[in-house]
């Protein structure tokens, strides 16, 4: 079975499409794929939408039916260059909104790009809405990855970690010879997310090639600590997080205390870059029942050089890898994971993991649209 997956992340900075086929024994066979850009108008109206601009139900529902228009014109770009026809696409659609689950208040997560309308403007099935089926259940919803990363990268003798650097990071532990009952996953702090605002803000860019700007800089020690007294660091899993905690108020305190100590632009963005590869070291070793042997990284912040040198000496003595090294371009792999995810929904099979988004039992994910 052929199955388009699409998805884009917190930065809100493209729409990434790939194709998968999967096989007998959930074996997969990577095809291809492609990231396109938004148009800068969705895009900025976008982030504004979560950082908290108030929007009309009018315009709202406008701007679901352009991001829908976006993502169904990126998978049909993406299946002419492949000269392929899949059997169904699944469309995870951009996060406007999550908040966590407190109490007995149950959490919200919302997701714009009509799943409809992009199954009649294919003419293919179309399964979207993945989280609202977990978060129902008292679940967070997120991060919904670790059961495809339990499927392709479990190992019978190796605990590994599969960490995510997107927007906001988030891992899944799979201990060795486990079933998907002993797999841990939460949302670990910040990935790209901040290190992309002070990019923008510090230096007009809208995010740091390789890390040569943070290259240039020293981090801070002392500001890292303190940035990791936050709650939500100490916070027990499960727990998720987004661009709510995340986002220019944030990081404009961050930058703040920053020039208190006098610290350079290239200092900024070296200790946030720091604060982000700690927050993820630090997770491990507080939550995980024993460390890793292997981290096996995927998500765009993978093409920053200096935070993944940071992350390899971070993260000692696991050893620290990319999922390319495992046929999965890293790039692409949130929407490989959703492709595999709206192939388990299509054959009515569970594709959340109580143990990781504290639902009250596994259940299929996501809304099925007929074109």
């Amino acid at each position: 079975m052929y199955v388009a997956g699409a998805l884009s992340g917190t930065s809100a900075d493209g729409i990434d499409v790939a194709v998968v086929e999967i096989t007998e024994g959930d074996r997969l066979r990577w095809v291809g794929g492609q990231t396109v850009s938004y148009a800068l108008p969705v895009r900025g109206q976008i982030l504004a939408l979560c950082a908290g601009a108030a929007l009309p139900l009018a315009e709202l529902y406008e701007l679901d039916d352009a991001i829908a228009e976006a993502f169904a014109a990126a998978i049909a770009d993406t299946l002419t260059k492949l000269k392929i026809q899949p059997d169904l696409v699944a469309s995870h659609g951009q996060t406007v909104f999550h908040r966590p689950p407190a109490g007995e208040h149950l959490g919200r997560s919302v997701q714009l790009g009509w799943g409809g309308a992009i199954a009649q403007r294919l003419g293919l099935p179309v399964v979207a809405n993945f989280r609202a089926a977990d978060v129902a259940l008292g679940g967070h919803g997120a991060p919904l990855v670790p059961m495809v990363d339990w499927l392709l990268l479990r190992h019978e003798t190796c605990d590994r970690c599969v960490q995510n650097l997107g927007g906001i990071a988030n891992v899944a532990y799979l201990p060795a010879g486990g079933d998907t009952t002993t797999v841990i996953g939460f949302d670990n702090g910040p990935g790209n997310v901040l290190l992309d605002l002070a990019a923008e803000v510090l230096f007009g860019k809208p995010f740091d090639p390789e890390g040569r700007l943070a290259s240039r800089g020293a981090p801070n020690s002392s500001l890292v600590e303190a940035w990791l007294q936050h709650e939500f660091f100490r916070r027990q899993p499960p727990k998720s997080t987004g661009r709510e905690l995340f986002d220019r108020k944030y990081l404009d305190r961050c930058i703040v205390k920053c020039r208190e100590r006098n610290l350079s632009n290239f200092d900024v963005l070296a200790t946030l870059t720091e604060f982000t590869a700690r927050a993820i070291a630090d997770s491990y070793r507080q939550f995980l029942p024993r460390y890793p042997q292997e981290v096996w990284l995927g998500g765009g912040g993978c093409h920053n050089r200096y935070l993944m040198e940071r992350l390899a000496h971070t993260l000692a003595p696991a050893t620290v890898h990319t999922t390319a090294e495992q046929g999965i371009d890293p790039d692409h792999k949130e929407a490989i994971a959703f492709a595999v995810l709206g192939y388990l929904r299509w054959h009515n099979r569970p594709g959340n993991l109580p143990s990781v988004t504290g639902a009250k039992r596994a259940v299929p994910l996501g809304d099925v649209f007929l074109p």
